[in-house]
């Protein structure tokens, strides 16, 4: 156990000296090179912010507007048909568009059920076996310039649907 945990302290500094070792070796500039790359950083930085405060500012207005609540009492009947607990669909639609608004809405769930709770453990495997599509979508695409997604958007829906069935699958184990 010891050996992982000085693994995992150790791994990002062996890291860094070993790349700048290896640019020293192949006679590189290494702090030009650093410098270029955290000036084209900057410059994705700004060309992704408008679509990241959008996103940031969407996700507030649905959370305090109490849509979200409104969504979940309104699907209420339909999921405990199919055996989803209603208070993971509102996590399942922020987490859609932003980890941190659903791990703020997680909190929420370990208030009120508890984190051991079965509903407290669905949402924790919710949150880890989903992925915040639009988000990812959008940042990335917009970064390299892609105009046409393709399948990628279907593709990312029917992984979060299949991760919130195994959620509630392993969870209820």
């Amino acid at each position: 156990m010891q050996i992982m945990q000085f693994l995992s302290n150790a791994i990002i500094p062996l890291l860094v000296f070993y790349i700048v070792g290896f640019g020293l070796l192949m006679k590189q500039n290494v702090y030009d090179d650093f410098l270029k790359g955290a000036k084209e950083g900057m410059h994705t930085v700004l060309g992704i912010l408008p679509t990241l405060i959008g996103l940031m500012v969407a996700v507030g207005i649905l959370r305090a507007s109490g849509f979200l609540e409104l969504l979940s009492t309104t699907l209420m009947s339909w999921t405990q048909k199919i055996g989803v607990p209603s208070e993971l669909m509102p996590l399942a639609i922020v987490k859609m568009f932003s980890s941190s608004a659903a791990t703020g809405l997680l909190v929420d769930i370990y208030k009120e059920y508890g984190c051991d709770s079965s509903l407290g453990m669905m949402a924790s495997i919710l949150l880890s076996s989903t992925e915040t599509i639009f988000y990812t979508m959008s940042i990335y695409f917009m970064s390299v310039g892609v105009k046409k997604t393709r399948f990628t958007l279907a593709g990312a829906l029917v992984a979060t649907v299949a991760g919130i069935i195994a959620s509630i699958w392993l969870a209820g184990i």
